[in-house]
C-alpha cells in the first residue's frame, strides 16, 4: 500500500516543466503512419506512456499490430526489483507475449524478430552512464542490424540533461553498468545517444542501425522536467532522480544509500557513523524495492538530502563529490569504506565512477579541484564530440 501511495503521489506532482513539451510518444500523428500494416515489437516499461495511459495499451486500442513486447530491467510493468532476473510471460492486460531481456538473455534473437517488421523503443532515461537503459538500447540496435530491421525511437526529455560531468569511462572498467566511453552524466536524450552510438561505431563490428527518431517537441537541454512516472522502483521521487548522478556512486561503498526506505538515493548512512551525525534512518525489507538492503533493521546515521536545494546542482553543473569525500573522512573504519562486496550492491567504485584513480584520490584526501583536473582532457573532448549528435538546442 505504501508503494502504491508513493507512486500515486509521484504522478500528482505539479510538473514544473513547460506544458508545451510534447514527448515523442505523445506525437502519434508523426509515427502511426509508419506503423500502419506493419508487425510491431515494442521495448517498453511503465514510463512508456501516451498521456496517462501505457503506450502498448494505447497503440493496441488504435489498431496497431503489436506482436510482442520486450521487457527491460524491472520488467514491462515495473514489478521487479533492481538486478532481479525477469521471466518471459503473457501480459494479462493485452494478452501480448512479453520477452524478457533481463533474464536468460539480454537481446532479441533473430527468431524473436523473424515475425517483426519494426521495433519501437520508448523508455524514459535519466541521463547517467550506469542507468542500464542505454545498454539495452544498443543491444536492440545490434539485433535490428543482424535481422535487417528498422527501429523507431520515441524520444523523451532527460531530467539531468543540463549536467555533463564525471570522468570518461576507462574501458578497463567496462561492465554491465558501463559499456561506453561516456562521462557519468552524459547530457543526452536516448535519441541523441542512439545517434552517438551509431556515429561513434559503438555497435558490434561498428555497424549502424537504421533508426527513425520522433523528437520531443518544444524542448531544450536546460529545461527542468519532472517525470510523470517513476523510471524505476528506487527512483521514485523527483529529488531522487536529480540526486542520482551524485548518490549512485555510493553503490560502490559500504554505506546504505536509502535502499530499504521509501526515499532511496536521497539519504546516505551507516551504523558505524553513530556519533558523527544526528540524522538516522533504518533500512527494512520492502518488496519490489529492496528486499535485503545493506544494514537491514539497523539504525544508520549520516546525511539527509531529501530537502537539499537542487538548484545548487543546476547552477554548478557539477556532480557533487563533496558528500563522498565528507563521509569517507567521517567513517571510522576506512578500510571497509570502498568494500562494495560487503554491501552486495551493483559494483565497485571503479566501475561506477569509470576511473581507476578515484578511490585512491578520496583515500589520499585529494582536493576536488585536483580530482576534477584528472577528468581532463577527456571530459572536454567528449563535450565537443557530443555537439554533432544533438537534436535540441
Amino acid at each position: 500500500m505504501k508503494i502504491v501511495l508513493l507512486v500515486l503521489s509521484f504522478f500528482l506532482i505539479n510538473i514544473r516543466c513547460s506544458t508545451q513539451i510534447i514527448t515523442g510518444a505523445d506525437q502519434t500523428d508523426k509515427y502511426l503512419p509508419l506503423l500502419k500494416g506493419k508487425r510491431i515489437a515494442i521495448m517498453a516499461n511503465p514510463t512508456s506512456i501516451i498521456g496517462q495511459k501505457h503506450l502498448v495499451d494505447s497503440l493496441q486500442n488504435l489498431g496497431v499490430n503489436i506482436v510482442k513486447v520486450f521487457g527491460p530491467e524491472h520488467g514491462f510493468r515495473g514489478n521487479a526489483s533492481a538486478g532481479t532476473h525477469v521471466k518471459d510471460e503473457i501480459d494479462q492486460t493485452t494478452k501480448i507475449p512479453i520477452i524478457s531481456l533481463y533474464g536468460a538473455k539480454n537481446k532479441p534473437s533473430k527468431a524473436d524478430l523473424a515475425d517483426v517488421d519494426i521495433l519501437l523503443y520508448d523508455l524514459q532515461d535519466v541521463g547517467v552512464r550506469f542507468y542500464t537503459n542505454i545498454n539495452a538500447l544498443v543491444r536492440l540496435m545490434e539485433s535490428c542490424v543482424e535481422s535487417g530491421k528498422g527501429m523507431i525511437i520515441l524520444d523523451r526529455p532527460n531530467p539531468n540533461a543540463y549536467l555533463i560531468d564525471g570522468p570518461i569511462l576507462d574501458m578497463k572498467y567496462q561492465s554491465g553498468i558501463g559499456r561506453f566511453p561516456l562521462p557519468m552524466s552524459h547530457g543526452l536524450t536516448v535519441g541523441e545517444f542512439a545517434q552517438m552510438a551509431n556515429g561513434q561505431g559503438w555497435l558490434a563490428g561498428g555497424a549502424k542501425c537504421k533508426i527513425t527518431i520522433i523528437p520531443v517537441a518544444n524542448y531544450n537541454h536546460e529545461m527542468e522536467y519532472e517525470l510523470p512516472v517513476a523510471p524505476s522502483p528506487n527512483l521514485n521521487t523527483p529529488q531522487s532522480i536529480l540526486l542520482y548522478p551524485s548518490t549512485c556512486m555510493f553503490e560502490g561503498t559500504y554505506l546504505n544509500h536509502g535502499r530499504g526506505t521509501y526515499f532511496p538515493f536521497t539519504v546516505l548512512g551507516s551504523p558505524e557513523l553513530k556519533g558523527k551525525y544526528t540524522f538516522s534512518f533504518t533500512p527494512t525489507s520492502i518488496k519490489g524495492m529492496a528486499e535485503t538492503p545493506l544494514f537491514m533493521n539497523q539504525i544508520c546515521y549520516g546525511l539527509d538530502l531529501r530537502n537539499y536545494d537542487i538548484t545548487q546542482l543546476r547552477k554548478s553543473k557539477k556532480i557533487n563529490i563533496q558528500w563522498i569525500m565528507e563521509l569517507y573522512k567521517a567513517h571510522p573504519n576506512k578500510e571497509k569504506f570502498f568494500d562494495s562486496s560487503l554491501s552486495k550492491e551493483m559494483g565497485t567504485i571503479e566501475r561506477l565512477i569509470g576511473s581507476g584513480l578515484f578511490r585512491q584520490q578520496i583515500i589520499d584526501g585529494t582536493s576536488e579541484a585536483e580530482i576534477r583536473k584528472s577528468w581532463e582532457p577527456g571530459l572536454s573532448e567528449y563535450k565537443k564530440m557530443r555537439l554533432q549528435y544533438l537534436l535540441y538546442p
